[in-house]
């Protein structure tokens, strides 16, 4: 295995656990998938969030109005990912489900990842909806 391949393997599984914990409700094992001056950009948030501080303020309104989101499926399919050294890029559809009889939800995703202290980190995270799940893969 090359080392980009490696580091694409890890990167995947690293995606897979951020997600998994979010289903846990482990946000502190979310966040470790995250570096502290991550840029996020979604759909469905207010603006660019600059930094984690920023996330964090975001979902301390949106949990405190009781609109945490509870989902059935939150799962990456059909990555992509590229590494060059110590930097790379994933690409991937992000399926949200929130309960099993539900229709998915579909959003592209983005994710810019920097190894840092031999960790891979979410550096930059871009997320659009898929508003036509037809073309989405």
């Amino acid at each position: 295995m090359t080392f980009a391949e490696a580091g694409a393997a890890e990167i995947a599984a690293g995606i897979d656990d951020m997600y998994a914990a979010f289903l846990a409700g482990d946000r502190q094992r979310f966040d470790a998938h995250l570096h502290p001056e991550v840029t996020t950009w979604e759909t469905h948030l207010p603006g660019p969030l600059r930094t984690r501080a920023e996330l964090d303020d975001y979902r301390a309104r949106r949990d405190a109005a009781g609109q945490r989101p509870r989902l059935a499926v939150l799962a990456a399919r059909d990555k992509r990912i590229d590494v060059w050294g110590d930097c790379g890029v994933a690409r991937y559809v992000l399926v949200s489900q929130p309960g099993p009889d539900d229709a998915p939800e579909l959003t592209r995703v983005t994710d810019v990842v920097r190894r840092i202290d031999g960790r891979w980190v979410i550096v930059h995270h871009h997320a659009e909806l898929v508003r036509d799940p037809v073309g989405a893969a």
